[in-house]
């Protein structure tokens, strides 16, 4: 009984979020209640919670500094037109009802990598591509859940994402390490996924059309509804018609090749801002060195008024559960079910689809379940550092993949909803409903599918950097008789 009530602040902001409440206030309400349960359950004093609340939240300084710079990057890119580079260069090659889906798909996993952003990019993107689907007479359905697969794929894997700076922060790892250890599993999941959307649109007709005709379509309703619901993309949009620089895709060409030599996240996403500001001024998309000022004032007041005080929130709810050892209970279960690491590893995954589909929102999952994995893992398996460290980014690969594709699946998802809210306001034409978007949505059935049954099996070591380290390197703590093998 007493396991349960120490369990049950999750429960409560589990409810509450699927309630339709803010964050903002579901995670103080449950922090607050933890508090109550800490008090009763292990008699502390409440300084003694203070204090756990707050050192947890010390561990998470660095992550926030990082999201403040990722959210100001985001907004540079939105605003001195690498974003609309990346789309007409992308369209400039003219698109037909057989490739309208597939160059969507395409062009939103670059603009997401670059913002940052999946519902930013979505919110871009959707008014061009299903404008264009219309003009050439694709399948409506196909290209919705397309660019929606696409958006998320920067939302996991990009340098600047929020989900990616806060799942690898709680597990420990460097967000550049992440990076590099799902790389070339992401890329094979786009690769498949192009493909498999292609082929659905074989059978399409193959009149042309471009950016222009779509944008000029569209109903002044809907740049009204966009603009109210997402400002940027109205700005992006505007670019695009209007054209910018090729040049201005340079600033996302060094982020990423800074980023693959190595260099710190904070120095990656300094450079990518200043160089934004460097050919903003030249292309003539920044008027002033003041004005990109406040570009940069937006991304952090953006980062600071919810994500922010979001995580520090959660970050101190964490820390209240982890002083009670609420989590025990789900701990010692999956320990004694788990006959290897990788069993243990496996379910690890779908605890995060199982939170996820409770909390309906992927970053309530990460911050909430991501210390349950870590606990899982550190206090289970015995192995090198070099190792555990190994185990430690794929923790973070799942709370970050299965928390952004996951919620691809989960019709009650907010996620969804707001996917579904933007497409219907964007293209009226069409009555919009959740199962549109999954049923659809190659990308992310791939992503899910392929990462928990590559974890599963073992087939992950096929895959270069994704491998995990394979028993006796690493052992659970219960089967092992002698120190588990260093490795140099």
């Amino acid at each position: 009984m007493v396991g349960f009530f120490k369990i049950s602040p999750v429960f409560v902001m589990a409810g509450l979020m699927m309630s339709g409440m803010d964050a903002l206030v579901a995670a103080p309400l449950a922090t607050v209640y933890a508090a109550i349960i800490a008090i009763i359950t292990e008699r502390l004093k409440f300084t003694e919670i203070i204090d756990c609340a707050v050192e947890n939240v010390k561990e998470m300084q660095l992550v926030f500094f990082i999201l403040m710079a990722a959210y100001a990057m985001a907004e540079c890119f939105m605003a001195t037109g690498v974003g609309a580079s990346i789309i007409n260069v992308a369209l400039s090659l003219g698109l037909t009802a057989k490739t309208v889906a597939v160059t969507g798909f395409l062009v939103t996993c670059i603009l997401s990598v670059a913002t940052g952003t999946s519902w930013g990019t979505f919110a871009a993107c959707a008014p061009i591509f299903l404008w264009l689907n219309h003009i050439v007479g694709g399948n409506i359905l196909i290209t919705t859940a397309a660019i929606a697969g696409g958006a998320c794929f920067g939302d996991n894997i990009g340098l600047i994402s929020d989900t990616t700076v806060v799942s690898s922060g709680i597990q420990k790892v460097e967000v550049i390490h992440r990076i590099r250890h799902q790389g070339v599993w992401s890329l094979l999941c786009l690769i498949v996924t192009a493909v498999i959307i292609f082929g659905l649109s074989m059978g399409l007709p193959s009149t042309s059309a471009n950016a222009a005709d779509a944008i000029n379509q569209i109903p002044q309703e809907v740049w009204d509804n966009l603009n109210e619901a997402r400002p940027s993309a109205v700005a992006l949009l505007n670019q695009v018609k209007e054209g910018v620089p090729t040049y201005m895709i340079i600033p996302l060409l060094v982020v990423l090749v800074v980023a693959i030599k190595g260099l710190p996240t904070l120095a990656c996403l300094g450079i990518g801002i200043i160089t934004s500001l460097v050919l903003g001024l030249t292309a003539g998309t920044i008027e002033s060195f003041n004005t990109f000022l406040d570009l940069l004032k937006t991304g952090f007041s953006d980062a600071g008024s919810w994500v922010i005080v979001m995580m520090m929130w959660v970050g101190a709810f964490g820390g209240i559960m982890g002083r009670i050892k609420a989590f025990a209970p789900i701990s010692n279960f999956i320990a004694n079910i788990a006959g290897s690491v990788r069993q243990l590893m496996f379910a690890n995954g779908l605890l995060s689809i199982i939170g996820n589909a409770a909390l309906a929102d992927e970053m309530a999952q990460i911050v909430t379940i991501g210390p349950i994995l870590k606990s899982l893992t550190d206090e289970n398996v015995e192995a090198s550092e070099e190792d555990m460290y190994k185990l430690r980014l794929r923790n973070a690969t799942f709370g970050d993949a299965l928390g952004v594709f996951g919620s691809q699946l989960i019709p009650w998802h907010v996620y969804i909803g707001f996917y579904v809210g933007i497409a219907s306001a964007v293209y009226p034409l069409h009555q919009f409903v959740a199962m549109d978007i999954i049923k659809y949505n190659i990308m992310a059935m791939v992503a899910v599918g392929s990462i928990l049954i590559l974890t599963l099996t073992g087939l992950d070591r096929l895959i270069p950097l994704f491998g995990l380290p394979s028993e006796p390197r690493v052992r659970l703590k219960k089967h092992s008789k002698t120190p588990a093998r260093k490795t140099a």
